[in-house]
């Protein structure tokens, strides 16, 4: 099995922060993610920053787009965006619009499962049509509420589907490594590194955790 890539969301919507925030963990994580919140705020300008200044990340912009799939995320791409999302609760044409414009682009696109009610159809569904990663994504408002997403993770993984897997949900050092054991193939994390006194040393805590796992 391939090793897990470590993806590390970025939420805040200061551009200088967010670049400062990247250059600490760039060299322990796989994927750099342009969280939804800073993608609103800055726009394509944070992609073409994050791309040109590590090179050697993917980069995620986590649109969660919802209609006009090829239209919204086609500059993106173009921006160099490695991987957008989509969500799983739109169309199934908006889902398409995005995975024809992930195509077009030599990239990637990502259906994210939150607040899907029938996460197997979907997950099944959508790489059926071509996306190359399934996103279980429990949200700050579930995690608030005691959610967790290690049974929708379960539950998707049973289906071995051959994409990638990726898992986001207030994951930290206690429980990346049986995420990845339970199917996880990309573990997102975010406040785990960013709030912590050294992001830098979390990340390359979490990296040999990964690693080891």
């Amino acid at each position: 099995m391939a090793k897990a890539l470590i993806q590390m969301a970025l939420d805040s919507l200061d551009f200088d922060q967010t670049l400062a925030l990247a250059e600490q963990v760039a060299p322990y994580v796989d994927i750099l993610e342009v969280g939804t919140p800073c993608i609103k705020y800055n726009g394509l300008e944070i992609v073409t920053a994050l791309k040109t200044k590590f090179p050697n990340n993917l980069i995620l912009v986590d649109l969660k787009t919802m209609d006009a799939g090829e239209y919204e995320a086609t500059p993106f791409y173009e921006a160099g965006a490695d991987i957008c999302t989509v969500l799983g609760v739109s169309d199934k044409a908006t889902m398409g619009g995005v995975i024809k414009a992930a195509n077009a682009n030599n990239a990637e696109a990502q259906i994210d499962l939150i607040s899907v009610k029938d996460k197997k159809a979907v997950a099944t569904e959508a790489a059926k049509n071509g996306a190359q990663i399934i996103g279980v994504h429990t949200g700050l408002d579930a995690q608030a509420a005691g959610q967790t997403p290690f049974a929708d993770l379960q539950a998707i993984a049973s289906l071995n589907l051959g994409v990638r897997i990726s898992v986001a949900g207030g994951l930290n050092k206690d429980t990346i490594q049986k995420t990845i054991q339970a199917g996880a193939t990309i573990v997102v994390v975010g406040a785990a590194i960013y709030g912590a006194p050294s992001p830098a040393e979390s990340a390359k805590e979490l990296r040999a955790l990964v690693d080891a796992a």
